[in-house]
């Protein structure tokens, strides 16, 4: 697959990424080199693969679901630099 320069400039404006023409130019030919690797491994046959989530078969860790009294939230919040009745207390972030 071709990229051109233009092309780019799209997907660095998306990404917020300042692009210089230079670096336009040089990273046509790569992001070309990648996607021609990915239509490369797109022609890889999977017929009959299981899909894996590790090369090493593992077992989760699992412990006894127990209903307890409930935590400690004077230690949980201990540290916090500022609480208020066991809740973190943080700035504003949305007006």
């Amino acid at each position: 697959m071709s990229v051109t320069k233009d092309t780019v400039k799209h997907v660095a404006r998306l990404a917020r990424i300042a692009v210089t023409e230079e670096e336009a130019e040089r990273m046509t030919g790569e992001l070309s080199s990648i996607l021609d690797w990915v239509d490369q491994l797109n022609e890889v046959d999977v017929d009959g693969v299981e899909p894996m989530t590790s090369v090493v078969e593992t077992a989760m860790k699992m412990r006894e679901d127990t209903v307890t009294k409930g935590g400690h939230p004077g230690v949980v919040v201990g540290n916090a630099p500022v609480e208020d009745d066991n809740f973190f207390v943080v700035p504003k972030v949305v007006e």
